[in-house]
């Protein structure tokens, strides 16, 4: 053998044995504003990670959520990164498809995670998903639309105020609606909207022994009341709306008001992104005297699913993704509006975030009153205050949703979708097993 030749193979082994050592996380996450700007700053992991690529896929909310279900429900491997919610975690780590994240490291301070997003996210005592945000909802507004009509929003507004606003700042002939609010169907699109709603008109999805509600009048009340409101003064088409779509409708000037999650208030307080910035105004998420706010509680999370052959490095981006130091790389490069709100106490006493998110008390006061223990007015066997947390939600929530849709679009009656939503929901309890 040559010298030359031996060369050659070892550069080869080398460069194989170089090949070989380096790890592709495959991550799942879901197109919302935040988890984009988090692939665009990688770099800055894979400089403090050199060994670890990263293959991203990236999804609509739906059908993120079918997707990373059916993988880890199959054991299919595909993925070593999931962005779930607060609704799949206690769900999916009794059933032992998550890991504990126990080695995210000395500093990552995990006591600095805010108690009311950090408990939806732990069973039996360890921490099974990090959370990258956290939120609740509340009303976004335009004040120069409030002013014009000789309107002004409440701090805690009711929903008859919020109705009686909407239909005075409609102006249709100049593509401006009174409110935008979810429409597309989906147990985590409509139904998180209209659950959360539905809580603070006094209405639940079951009573104590599980029955179904929605042949009740506090249900028909909700129903009612939405759509006859989005008809009045929501936006055409306004039943294929779901987060994203009503984001550009606000960002654009079309919506004088918007019910949903506290995370939008950096997109549309940002003047790089929102033609209103400088004309919006927050305020609680609406009630009816019940006692119940119509705001949810939510946190977008990264955990590691069991089958997952790469746990070291998925830690390892976990827990850059889900850190203070994460923060302070998107406060540098993007200012601190658009730090990842709801996780960690210590961005809440930060004077500069403070300085910059006029909406971090609201977004703070949001997510400490939701409850998810008792998120009705009337007692109910459950937890969860946008969704129900027992895992034929999922199917059913997503069938009442097409359901409600329907209702908006005007396909069929309020009185039919609460009709059919009540047996499909019967069905599915019965042959569960909840319904005796």
């Amino acid at each position: 053998m040559t010298l030359r030749t031996f060369l050659l193979g070892a550069c080869s082994a080398l460069a194989f044995a170089g090949m070989a050592s380096a790890e592709t996380l495959t991550i799942a996450t879901v197109n919302n504003g935040d988890m984009i700007r988090m692939q665009k700053l990688t770099d800055d992991f894979k400089a403090k990670n050199p060994g670890i690529d990263l293959e991203w896929v990236t999804l609509e909310e739906n059908v993120l959520r079918q997707k990373v279900t059916t993988d880890i429900a199959t054991k299919g491997g595909q993925y070593d990164v999931l962005t779930i919610g607060t609704y799949e975690v206690p769900i999916w780590a009794k059933q032992g498809w998550l890991l504990p994240l126990d080695n995210l490291g000395a500093n990552y301070d995990v006591d600095d995670l805010l108690p009311a997003i950090r408990s939806g996210l732990t069973v039996d005592g360890k921490l099974y998903a990090a959370p990258f945000y956290g939120e609740s909802s509340m009303v976004m507004y335009r004040k120069d639309l409030f002013d014009a009509a000789g309107l002004k929003m409440p701090d805690a507004p009711t929903w008859d105020f919020i109705a009686d606003a909407a239909r005075k700042v409609t102006n249709k002939d100049k593509e401006i609606y009174g409110i935008c609010l979810r429409g597309k169907a989906g147990w985590g699109e409509n139904m998180a909207f209209l659950t959360a709603m539905s809580n603070s008109f006094g209405a639940r999805w079951f009573d104590e022994k599980w029955k179904p509600q929605f042949d009740q009048p506090e249900w028909k009340d909700t129903l009612d009341f939405y759509v006859k409101l989005m008809k009045d003064a929501g936006p055409p088409g306004a039943s294929s709306n779901g987060f994203n779509e009503n984001l550009a409708l606000f960002q654009t000037g079309k919506c004088g008001m918007w019910i949903d999650a506290t995370v939008a208030a950096s997109f549309v307080a940002d003047p790089k992104q929102s033609q209103v910035a400088d004309k919006v105004g927050f305020a609680l998420a609406p009630d009816k005297g019940l006692g119940k706010r119509g705001n949810w509680l939510w946190a977008w999370s990264l955990a590691v699913p069991a089958g997952s052959q790469k746990v070291e490095a998925a830690e390892k981006f976990v827990a850059w993704a889900t850190s203070k130091e994460y923060t302070n790389l998107v406060a540098e490069k993007e200012g601190w509006l658009n730090a990842p709100p709801g996780t960690r106490k210590s961005l809440y006493v930060n004077a500069d975030y403070q300085k910059a998110a006029s909406f971090a008390k609201m977004t703070l006061d949001s997510i400490n009153s939701a409850d998810p223990t008792k998120p009705t007015v009337k007692p109910v066997p459950y937890v969860g205050v946008q969704f129900v947390a027992i895992p034929e939600f999922q199917g059913i929530g997503t069938a009442v949703g097409q359901q409600f849709s329907a209702a908006l679009a005007g396909q069929i009656s309020v009185d039919q979708a609460l009709k059919s939503a009540q047996q499909l929901a019967t069905r599915e309890m019965t042959k569960a097993g909840y319904i005796k």
